[in-house]
Protein backbone atom coordinates (compact mmCIF):
# COMPACT_ATOMS: atom_id res chain seq x y z
CA UNK A 1 0.00 0.00 0.00
CA UNK A 2 1.26 3.32 -1.00
CA UNK A 3 2.65 5.39 2.02
CA UNK A 4 3.61 8.64 -0.18
CA UNK A 5 1.39 11.15 -1.85
CA UNK A 6 0.81 11.18 -5.41
CA UNK A 7 -1.79 14.43 -5.55
CA UNK A 8 -3.96 16.94 -3.72
CA UNK A 9 -6.99 14.04 -3.55
CA UNK A 10 -4.42 11.09 -2.09
CA UNK A 11 -4.96 10.32 1.79
CA UNK A 12 -2.01 9.61 3.50
CA UNK A 13 -2.21 5.87 4.63
CA UNK A 14 -1.11 5.60 8.09
CA UNK A 15 -0.73 3.14 11.05
CA UNK A 16 -3.28 5.09 13.44
CA UNK A 17 -2.95 3.61 17.37
CA UNK A 18 -5.60 1.93 18.39
CA UNK A 19 -6.18 3.82 21.61
CA UNK A 20 -6.67 6.99 19.14
CA UNK A 21 -10.27 5.24 18.48
CA UNK A 22 -13.22 6.86 21.25
CA UNK A 23 -16.69 5.33 21.24
CA UNK A 24 -15.82 1.99 19.68
CA UNK A 25 -19.63 0.05 19.20
CA UNK A 26 -20.20 -3.02 17.23
CA UNK A 27 -22.68 -2.85 14.31
CA UNK A 28 -21.79 -5.84 12.31
CA UNK A 29 -21.02 -9.63 12.26
CA UNK A 30 -20.95 -13.00 10.22
CA UNK A 31 -18.41 -15.71 10.36
CA UNK A 32 -15.46 -13.79 9.12
CA UNK A 33 -15.71 -10.02 10.10
CA UNK A 34 -16.56 -7.65 12.75
CA UNK A 35 -17.43 -4.11 11.69
CA UNK A 36 -17.72 -1.27 14.40
CA UNK A 37 -18.21 2.55 14.38
CA UNK A 38 -15.81 4.85 16.30
CA UNK A 39 -14.91 8.55 16.54
CA UNK A 40 -10.74 9.02 15.09
CA UNK A 41 -9.82 11.24 17.66
CA UNK A 42 -6.82 13.11 15.00
CA UNK A 43 -8.52 12.15 11.69
CA UNK A 44 -7.51 11.14 8.22
CA UNK A 45 -4.66 13.56 6.73
CA UNK A 46 -4.15 14.87 3.27
CA UNK A 47 -2.99 17.52 1.60
CA UNK A 48 -5.06 20.63 0.44
CA UNK A 49 -3.00 23.49 -1.84
CA UNK A 50 -4.51 26.33 0.11
CA UNK A 51 -4.04 24.88 3.71
CA UNK A 52 -1.33 22.68 3.32
CA UNK A 53 -1.32 19.30 5.56
CA UNK A 54 -4.45 18.76 6.98
CA UNK A 55 -6.56 16.71 9.37
CA UNK A 56 -10.00 16.22 9.90
CA UNK A 57 -10.44 15.47 13.85
CA UNK A 58 -13.18 13.67 15.61
CA UNK A 59 -13.98 12.10 12.32
CA UNK A 60 -16.58 9.17 12.28
CA UNK A 61 -15.05 5.77 10.77
CA UNK A 62 -15.67 1.81 10.99
CA UNK A 63 -13.46 -0.52 11.92
CA UNK A 64 -12.81 -3.75 9.87
CA UNK A 65 -11.51 -6.61 11.63
CA UNK A 66 -11.12 -9.65 10.28
CA UNK A 67 -11.45 -12.87 12.25
CA UNK A 68 -9.21 -15.78 12.09
CA UNK A 69 -7.64 -14.27 8.69
CA UNK A 70 -3.96 -14.83 8.10
CA UNK A 71 -1.67 -11.62 7.25
CA UNK A 72 -1.48 -12.16 3.41
CA UNK A 73 -5.29 -12.59 3.40
CA UNK A 74 -5.56 -9.60 5.72
CA UNK A 75 -3.48 -7.66 3.15
CA UNK A 76 -4.86 -8.84 0.40
CA UNK A 77 -8.41 -7.39 1.36
CA UNK A 78 -6.52 -3.98 2.31
CA UNK A 79 -5.25 -3.73 -1.25
CA UNK A 80 -9.02 -3.74 -2.63
CA UNK A 81 -9.66 -0.43 -1.03
CA UNK A 82 -8.60 2.79 -2.18
CA UNK A 83 -6.55 6.25 -0.79
CA UNK A 84 -7.73 8.69 -3.28
CA UNK A 85 -10.07 11.31 -1.78
CA UNK A 86 -13.06 11.00 -4.00
CA UNK A 87 -13.44 7.20 -4.18
CA UNK A 88 -16.29 5.24 -2.83
CA UNK A 89 -13.94 2.96 -1.07
CA UNK A 90 -11.60 4.67 1.02
CA UNK A 91 -9.40 3.40 3.90
CA UNK A 92 -7.38 5.64 5.47
CA UNK A 93 -5.22 2.61 7.31
CA UNK A 94 -4.52 0.05 9.65
CA UNK A 95 -4.38 -0.65 13.42
CA UNK A 96 -4.16 -3.58 15.78
CA UNK A 97 -6.38 -4.05 18.92
CA UNK A 98 -4.20 -4.42 21.97
CA UNK A 99 -6.35 -6.98 23.92
CA UNK A 100 -7.08 -9.42 20.97
CA UNK A 101 -3.83 -8.57 18.47
CA UNK A 102 -6.61 -8.98 15.58
CA UNK A 103 -5.99 -6.33 12.93
CA UNK A 104 -7.67 -3.55 11.37
CA UNK A 105 -9.02 -1.63 8.68
CA UNK A 106 -9.97 1.59 9.22
CA UNK A 107 -12.42 2.49 6.90
CA UNK A 108 -14.98 5.11 5.55
CA UNK A 109 -18.00 4.96 7.75
CA UNK A 110 -20.75 5.70 5.19
CA UNK A 111 -21.33 2.76 4.29
CA UNK A 112 -22.90 1.27 7.32
CA UNK A 113 -25.79 1.57 5.50
CA UNK A 114 -28.99 -0.82 6.24
CA UNK A 115 -30.43 -3.02 3.90
CA UNK A 116 -34.03 -1.30 3.03
CA UNK A 117 -35.47 -5.22 3.06
CA UNK A 118 -34.10 -6.19 6.54
CA UNK A 119 -32.73 -2.94 7.91
CA UNK A 120 -29.69 -5.18 9.17
CA UNK A 121 -26.28 -3.38 8.55
CA UNK A 122 -24.05 -4.48 5.64
CA UNK A 123 -21.19 -6.11 6.24
CA UNK A 124 -19.33 -5.21 3.20
CA UNK A 125 -18.83 -1.82 2.78
CA UNK A 126 -18.00 -0.99 -0.85
CA UNK A 127 -21.14 -3.06 -2.45
CA UNK A 128 -23.64 -3.48 -0.08
CA UNK A 129 -22.25 -7.08 -1.23
CA UNK A 130 -22.74 -9.17 2.09
CA UNK A 131 -26.09 -8.05 3.97
CA UNK A 132 -27.49 -10.38 6.42
CA UNK A 133 -30.68 -11.18 4.09
CA UNK A 134 -29.06 -11.92 0.93
CA UNK A 135 -27.76 -14.65 2.54
CA UNK A 136 -31.21 -16.24 4.64
CA UNK A 137 -31.80 -17.17 1.11
CA UNK A 138 -28.30 -17.82 0.17
CA UNK A 139 -27.32 -20.42 2.94
CA UNK A 140 -23.94 -22.41 3.59
CA UNK A 141 -25.21 -25.80 2.33
CA UNK A 142 -24.80 -28.57 5.12
CA UNK A 143 -23.44 -31.36 2.29
CA UNK A 144 -20.32 -29.44 1.84
CA UNK A 145 -18.83 -30.82 5.08
CA UNK A 146 -14.89 -29.65 4.11
CA UNK A 147 -13.50 -26.62 6.46
CA UNK A 148 -10.60 -26.03 3.59
CA UNK A 149 -13.84 -25.28 1.62
CA UNK A 150 -16.17 -23.59 3.79
CA UNK A 151 -13.32 -21.46 4.55
CA UNK A 152 -12.33 -20.88 1.31
CA UNK A 153 -15.85 -19.85 -0.05
CA UNK A 154 -16.41 -17.42 2.58
CA UNK A 155 -12.77 -15.63 1.93
CA UNK A 156 -13.93 -14.97 -1.28
CA UNK A 157 -17.21 -13.84 -0.11
CA UNK A 158 -15.58 -10.85 1.71
CA UNK A 159 -12.83 -9.77 -0.51
CA UNK A 160 -14.16 -10.43 -3.94
CA UNK A 161 -14.03 -7.15 -5.63
CA UNK A 162 -16.68 -7.70 -8.52
CA UNK A 163 -20.26 -6.57 -7.21
CA UNK A 164 -21.60 -7.74 -10.39
CA UNK A 165 -21.34 -11.76 -9.59
CA UNK A 166 -22.12 -13.60 -6.16
CA UNK A 167 -19.69 -16.68 -5.92
CA UNK A 168 -22.12 -19.90 -4.45
CA UNK A 169 -21.80 -23.35 -3.37
CA UNK A 170 -24.25 -24.73 -5.62
CA UNK A 171 -26.21 -28.32 -4.73
CA UNK A 172 -26.12 -31.11 -7.36
CA UNK A 173 -30.04 -31.27 -7.96
CA UNK A 174 -29.99 -27.57 -8.65
CA UNK A 175 -28.56 -28.82 -12.44
CA UNK A 176 -31.16 -30.55 -15.43
CA UNK A 177 -30.26 -31.89 -18.78
CA UNK A 178 -26.49 -32.53 -17.48
CA UNK A 179 -24.55 -33.80 -20.57
CA UNK A 180 -20.58 -34.64 -21.48
CA UNK A 181 -19.42 -32.53 -24.13
CA UNK A 182 -15.64 -33.27 -22.78
CA UNK A 183 -12.84 -35.34 -21.52
CA UNK A 184 -9.34 -34.51 -20.36
CA UNK A 185 -6.75 -35.87 -18.36
CA UNK A 186 -7.51 -34.04 -15.04
CA UNK A 187 -11.78 -33.30 -15.63
CA UNK A 188 -14.57 -33.85 -17.48
CA UNK A 189 -16.82 -31.39 -18.86
CA UNK A 190 -20.27 -31.62 -19.16
CA UNK A 191 -23.31 -29.28 -20.02
CA UNK A 192 -25.75 -28.33 -18.02
CA UNK A 193 -28.87 -25.69 -17.13
CA UNK A 194 -28.74 -24.36 -13.59
CA UNK A 195 -31.76 -23.51 -12.76
CA UNK A 196 -31.55 -21.29 -10.26
CA UNK A 197 -28.98 -19.24 -12.13
CA UNK A 198 -26.43 -16.63 -10.82
CA UNK A 199 -27.15 -13.66 -9.44
CA UNK A 200 -26.17 -10.19 -10.45
CA UNK A 201 -26.45 -6.60 -8.65
CA UNK A 202 -28.02 -3.80 -10.51
CA UNK A 203 -26.70 -0.62 -9.65
CA UNK A 204 -29.92 1.05 -11.24
CA UNK A 205 -32.34 -0.90 -9.16
CA UNK A 206 -30.50 -1.04 -5.88
CA UNK A 207 -31.38 -5.01 -6.10
CA UNK A 208 -30.04 -8.49 -6.64
CA UNK A 209 -31.68 -10.26 -9.17
CA UNK A 210 -31.38 -13.95 -10.52
CA UNK A 211 -30.77 -14.93 -13.76
CA UNK A 212 -32.81 -18.49 -13.80
CA UNK A 213 -32.01 -21.30 -16.21
CA UNK A 214 -28.95 -20.24 -17.17
CA UNK A 215 -26.47 -22.55 -19.60
CA UNK A 216 -23.44 -23.23 -17.79
CA UNK A 217 -20.49 -26.11 -18.04
CA UNK A 218 -19.54 -28.31 -14.56
CA UNK A 219 -16.02 -29.06 -14.93
CA UNK A 220 -15.73 -32.13 -12.92
CA UNK A 221 -12.83 -33.14 -11.23
CA UNK A 222 -11.38 -37.01 -11.21
CA UNK A 223 -11.34 -38.00 -7.59
CA UNK A 224 -11.04 -34.45 -6.33
CA UNK A 225 -13.05 -35.35 -2.75
CA UNK A 226 -9.65 -35.57 -0.71
CA UNK A 227 -7.70 -32.82 -3.37
CA UNK A 228 -8.93 -29.66 -2.13
CA UNK A 229 -6.20 -27.37 -2.78
CA UNK A 230 -5.94 -28.49 -6.64
CA UNK A 231 -9.59 -27.75 -7.15
CA UNK A 232 -9.17 -24.30 -4.86
CA UNK A 233 -6.37 -22.92 -7.06
CA UNK A 234 -7.78 -23.27 -10.14
CA UNK A 235 -11.12 -21.90 -8.19
CA UNK A 236 -8.66 -18.52 -7.14
CA UNK A 237 -7.13 -18.50 -10.36
CA UNK A 238 -10.82 -17.70 -11.79
CA UNK A 239 -11.69 -14.64 -8.66
CA UNK A 240 -7.78 -12.88 -8.84
CA UNK A 241 -8.21 -12.76 -12.63
CA UNK A 242 -11.91 -11.76 -12.90
CA UNK A 243 -11.77 -10.23 -16.63
CA UNK A 244 -13.54 -10.25 -19.57
CA UNK A 245 -11.46 -12.48 -21.32
CA UNK A 246 -11.23 -14.74 -18.87
CA UNK A 247 -13.88 -17.83 -18.78
CA UNK A 248 -16.21 -16.78 -15.44
CA UNK A 249 -16.71 -18.73 -12.88
CA UNK A 250 -20.06 -19.01 -11.20
CA UNK A 251 -19.05 -21.44 -8.06
CA UNK A 252 -18.50 -24.52 -6.76
CA UNK A 253 -20.73 -27.64 -6.37
CA UNK A 254 -20.14 -31.09 -5.94
CA UNK A 255 -21.49 -34.82 -7.21
CA UNK A 256 -23.45 -36.40 -3.59
CA UNK A 257 -22.78 -40.08 -5.03
CA UNK A 258 -18.93 -39.78 -6.42
CA UNK A 259 -18.11 -36.90 -3.84
CA UNK A 260 -16.17 -35.32 -6.83
CA UNK A 261 -16.06 -31.33 -6.85
CA UNK A 262 -17.50 -29.65 -9.13
CA UNK A 263 -16.64 -26.12 -10.99
CA UNK A 264 -19.61 -24.29 -12.39
CA UNK A 265 -18.28 -22.12 -15.20
CA UNK A 266 -19.92 -20.30 -18.28
CA UNK A 267 -20.79 -22.57 -20.98
CA UNK A 268 -18.86 -21.74 -24.18
CA UNK A 269 -21.30 -22.54 -26.83
CA UNK A 270 -18.56 -21.65 -29.48
CA UNK A 271 -16.02 -24.36 -28.36
CA UNK A 272 -12.31 -24.42 -28.81
CA UNK A 273 -10.28 -22.14 -30.92
CA UNK A 274 -9.95 -25.51 -33.26
CA UNK A 275 -13.69 -25.83 -33.02
CA UNK A 276 -14.16 -22.55 -34.10
CA UNK A 277 -11.98 -22.22 -36.83
CA UNK A 278 -12.99 -25.88 -38.64
CA UNK A 279 -16.58 -24.36 -38.48
CA UNK A 280 -15.41 -21.40 -40.16
CA UNK A 281 -12.86 -22.15 -42.75
CA UNK A 282 -14.65 -20.61 -45.60
CA UNK A 283 -15.34 -17.20 -43.94
CA UNK A 284 -12.51 -16.90 -41.65
CA UNK A 285 -9.90 -14.23 -43.08
CA UNK A 286 -7.45 -12.01 -41.42
CA UNK A 287 -9.86 -9.63 -39.92
CA UNK A 288 -11.50 -12.03 -38.01
CA UNK A 289 -8.02 -13.56 -37.07
CA UNK A 290 -6.34 -10.21 -35.67
CA UNK A 291 -9.65 -10.17 -33.73
CA UNK A 292 -9.44 -13.31 -32.00
CA UNK A 293 -5.22 -12.32 -31.53
CA UNK A 294 -6.60 -9.49 -29.63
CA UNK A 295 -8.74 -10.72 -27.16
CA UNK A 296 -6.14 -13.65 -26.47
CA UNK A 297 -3.35 -11.39 -25.75
CA UNK A 298 -5.43 -8.94 -23.47
CA UNK A 299 -6.48 -12.48 -21.68
CA UNK A 300 -2.77 -13.46 -21.31
CA UNK A 301 -1.42 -9.70 -20.01
CA UNK A 302 -4.63 -9.79 -17.56
CA UNK A 303 -2.85 -13.05 -16.21
CA UNK A 304 0.85 -11.89 -16.54
CA UNK A 305 -0.10 -8.40 -14.70
CA UNK A 306 -1.44 -10.00 -11.71
CA UNK A 307 2.31 -12.01 -11.64
CA UNK A 308 0.77 -15.16 -12.90
CA UNK A 309 1.47 -17.81 -15.62
CA UNK A 310 -1.31 -19.95 -17.08
CA UNK A 311 1.32 -22.98 -17.84
CA UNK A 312 -1.33 -24.81 -20.25
CA UNK A 313 -1.72 -22.20 -22.97
CA UNK A 314 -2.56 -23.66 -26.47
CA UNK A 315 -5.71 -23.62 -28.88
CA UNK A 316 -7.49 -26.11 -26.79
CA UNK A 317 -7.92 -23.80 -23.93
CA UNK A 318 -9.20 -20.97 -26.20
CA UNK A 319 -13.07 -20.76 -25.82
CA UNK A 320 -15.50 -18.89 -27.65
CA UNK A 321 -19.27 -17.80 -26.72
CA UNK A 322 -20.52 -18.58 -30.17
CA UNK A 323 -19.31 -20.02 -33.54
CA UNK A 324 -20.56 -17.03 -35.07
CA UNK A 325 -17.92 -16.14 -37.34
CA UNK A 326 -18.84 -12.02 -36.84
CA UNK A 327 -19.89 -12.10 -33.27
CA UNK A 328 -17.74 -13.83 -30.68
CA UNK A 329 -16.33 -13.90 -27.48
CA UNK A 330 -13.17 -15.35 -26.97
CA UNK A 331 -12.08 -16.61 -23.09
CA UNK A 332 -9.55 -18.10 -21.85
CA UNK A 333 -10.10 -20.90 -19.62
CA UNK A 334 -8.66 -23.83 -17.90
CA UNK A 335 -6.64 -22.38 -14.94
CA UNK A 336 -6.01 -25.33 -13.20
CA UNK A 337 -1.82 -24.81 -13.84
CA UNK A 338 -2.18 -21.16 -13.06
CA UNK A 339 -0.35 -19.75 -10.77
CA UNK A 340 1.80 -17.14 -9.26
CA UNK A 341 5.54 -16.72 -11.06
CA UNK A 342 7.32 -17.40 -7.84
CA UNK A 343 5.45 -20.11 -6.94
CA UNK A 344 5.56 -22.50 -9.72
CA UNK A 345 6.95 -25.96 -9.55
CA UNK A 346 10.26 -26.72 -11.59
CA UNK A 347 10.00 -30.33 -11.77
CA UNK A 348 6.70 -31.32 -13.66
CA UNK A 349 6.45 -30.80 -17.58
CA UNK A 350 2.68 -29.92 -18.46
CA UNK A 351 0.85 -29.14 -22.03
CA UNK A 352 0.27 -29.94 -25.50
CA UNK A 353 4.29 -30.83 -26.33
CA UNK A 354 4.03 -27.97 -29.52
CA UNK A 355 3.52 -25.61 -26.98
CA UNK A 356 5.76 -26.58 -24.30
CA UNK A 357 8.99 -23.76 -24.98
CA UNK A 358 11.84 -25.74 -25.30
CA UNK A 359 13.80 -24.43 -21.91
CA UNK A 360 10.62 -25.78 -19.60
CA UNK A 361 11.16 -28.90 -21.99
CA UNK A 362 15.15 -28.66 -20.56
CA UNK A 363 13.42 -28.93 -17.13
CA UNK A 364 13.76 -25.00 -16.20
CA UNK A 365 11.45 -22.87 -14.14
CA UNK A 366 8.38 -22.17 -16.00
CA UNK A 367 8.30 -18.54 -16.41
CA UNK A 368 5.83 -15.96 -18.15
CA UNK A 369 8.08 -16.02 -21.25
CA UNK A 370 7.10 -19.83 -21.63
CA UNK A 371 3.34 -18.44 -22.11
CA UNK A 372 4.49 -16.39 -24.82
CA UNK A 373 6.25 -19.09 -26.80
CA UNK A 374 2.92 -20.78 -26.02
CA UNK A 375 1.35 -17.67 -27.89
CA UNK A 376 3.52 -17.66 -30.82
CA UNK A 377 2.30 -20.85 -32.06
CA UNK A 378 -1.47 -20.27 -31.41
CA UNK A 379 -0.66 -17.29 -33.94
CA UNK A 380 0.86 -20.00 -36.09
CA UNK A 381 -2.16 -21.95 -35.72
CA UNK A 382 -4.88 -18.48 -36.58
CA UNK A 383 -2.00 -17.49 -39.57
CA UNK A 384 -2.28 -20.94 -40.93
CA UNK A 385 -5.33 -23.23 -39.88
CA UNK A 386 -2.98 -26.11 -38.92
CA UNK A 387 -1.71 -27.44 -36.04
CA UNK A 388 2.20 -26.94 -35.07
CA UNK A 389 3.28 -30.03 -35.99
CA UNK A 390 0.49 -31.36 -36.17
CA UNK A 391 2.12 -34.37 -38.63
CA UNK A 392 4.64 -35.66 -36.05
CA UNK A 393 3.77 -37.90 -32.75
CA UNK A 394 4.55 -35.84 -29.74
CA UNK A 395 7.53 -38.10 -28.19
CA UNK A 396 10.92 -37.62 -27.31
CA UNK A 397 12.03 -37.06 -30.97
CA UNK A 398 9.81 -33.84 -31.54
CA UNK A 399 11.23 -32.44 -27.62
CA UNK A 400 14.72 -32.67 -28.78
CA UNK A 401 13.77 -31.01 -31.92
CA UNK A 402 11.94 -28.36 -30.36
CA UNK A 403 15.48 -27.69 -27.76
CA UNK A 404 17.24 -27.55 -30.91
CA UNK A 405 15.44 -24.92 -32.83
CA UNK A 406 13.10 -26.77 -35.11
CA UNK A 407 9.74 -24.63 -35.46
CA UNK A 408 6.87 -24.95 -37.70
CA UNK A 409 7.44 -24.51 -41.60
CA UNK A 410 6.33 -20.96 -42.56
CA UNK A 411 4.73 -19.71 -45.68
CA UNK A 412 5.31 -16.56 -46.86
CA UNK A 413 2.48 -16.35 -48.90
CA UNK A 414 -0.33 -16.82 -46.69
CA UNK A 415 1.47 -14.65 -44.16
CA UNK A 416 3.17 -11.44 -44.15
CA UNK A 417 6.63 -10.71 -42.74
CA UNK A 418 5.07 -8.33 -40.03
CA UNK A 419 3.27 -11.09 -38.55
CA UNK A 420 6.13 -13.93 -39.49
CA UNK A 421 8.70 -11.33 -37.15
CA UNK A 422 6.35 -11.16 -34.66
CA UNK A 423 5.46 -14.84 -34.17
CA UNK A 424 9.26 -15.57 -34.71
CA UNK A 425 10.37 -13.14 -31.18
CA UNK A 426 7.67 -15.21 -29.51
CA UNK A 427 9.02 -18.72 -30.19
CA UNK A 428 12.99 -16.94 -29.93
CA UNK A 429 14.95 -19.93 -28.47
CA UNK A 430 16.08 -17.55 -26.04
CA UNK A 431 13.20 -16.18 -23.37
CA UNK A 432 14.66 -13.31 -22.83
CA UNK A 433 14.44 -12.03 -26.35
CA UNK A 434 10.64 -13.15 -26.60
CA UNK A 435 8.72 -9.92 -25.97
CA UNK A 436 6.06 -9.33 -23.21
CA UNK A 437 2.20 -9.10 -23.53
CA UNK A 438 2.68 -4.98 -24.12
CA UNK A 439 5.10 -5.05 -26.86
CA UNK A 440 2.52 -7.97 -28.39
CA UNK A 441 -0.48 -5.93 -27.34
CA UNK A 442 0.95 -2.81 -29.50
CA UNK A 443 1.83 -5.22 -32.39
CA UNK A 444 -1.25 -7.06 -33.15
CA UNK A 445 -3.60 -4.03 -32.79
CA UNK A 446 -1.65 -1.87 -35.13
CA UNK A 447 -2.33 -5.08 -37.57
CA UNK A 448 -5.98 -5.57 -36.64
CA UNK A 449 -6.73 -1.54 -36.74
CA UNK A 450 -4.78 -1.57 -40.24
CA UNK A 451 -7.70 -3.59 -41.14
CA UNK A 452 -10.14 -2.64 -39.44
CA UNK A 453 -12.35 -0.06 -41.63
CA UNK A 454 -14.24 1.91 -38.99
CA UNK A 455 -10.72 2.66 -37.39
CA UNK A 456 -10.35 6.63 -37.95
CA UNK A 457 -7.22 7.22 -37.10
CA UNK A 458 -5.40 5.61 -39.82
CA UNK A 459 -1.34 6.87 -40.66
CA UNK A 460 0.55 5.72 -43.99
CA UNK A 461 1.73 3.07 -41.55
CA UNK A 462 -1.38 1.24 -41.45
CA UNK A 463 -2.43 1.14 -45.05
CA UNK A 464 0.89 -0.22 -45.97
CA UNK A 465 0.54 -3.04 -43.02
CA UNK A 466 -3.19 -3.53 -44.89
CA UNK A 467 -1.82 -4.01 -48.42
CA UNK A 468 0.63 -6.90 -47.06
CA UNK A 469 -2.13 -9.02 -45.58
CA UNK A 470 -4.65 -8.24 -48.03
CA UNK A 471 -1.94 -9.93 -50.56
CA UNK A 472 -1.50 -12.30 -49.12
CA UNK A 473 -5.29 -13.00 -48.28
CA UNK A 474 -5.73 -14.74 -51.84
CA UNK A 475 -3.26 -17.48 -51.37
CA UNK A 476 -4.39 -18.33 -47.07
CA UNK A 477 -7.78 -18.51 -48.49
CA UNK A 478 -6.82 -21.48 -50.82
CA UNK A 479 -4.81 -22.56 -48.13
CA UNK A 480 -7.95 -22.79 -45.50
CA UNK A 481 -10.13 -24.59 -48.04
CA UNK A 482 -7.74 -27.27 -49.03
CA UNK A 483 -8.81 -28.78 -45.87
CA UNK A 484 -12.36 -29.24 -46.65
CA UNK A 485 -11.34 -31.17 -49.86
Amino acid sequence: MQLSVSNSCTIVFEWIPYDRFDNINKIGEDNICVVYSAIWKDGPLHYEYTTGWTREPNKKVALKCLQNATNEFFLNEVKTYSINYYDDNIIYGISQNPRTKVYVMIIQDKYHEKCVKCEKTYIDMRYEWYNPCHHMQYEWYSHFRNEKIDSFIQEMRTSNGSKNINFNLIPYNHFSNVKEIGKGGFSTVHSAIWKDGPIYYFDDKKEWIRKSNKEVALKILYNSQNTTNEILNEVKAHLILNSEFIINIYGISQNPDTKDYIMVLDYAKGGSLNNYINKNLENFDWFNGLKILTNIIEGLDKIHQKQMVHRDFHTGNILFSTDNVQDFNVYISDMGLCGEVCNIDETKIYGVMPYVAPEVLKGKLYTQSADIYSFGMIMYFVATGKQPFGNRAHDSHLALDICNRIRPEVNDKITPKCYIDLMKKCWDPNPDNRPNTFEIKESIYLFYHSLDQNFKEKEQRHYDIEERFKVTEVYRKENFLSFKK
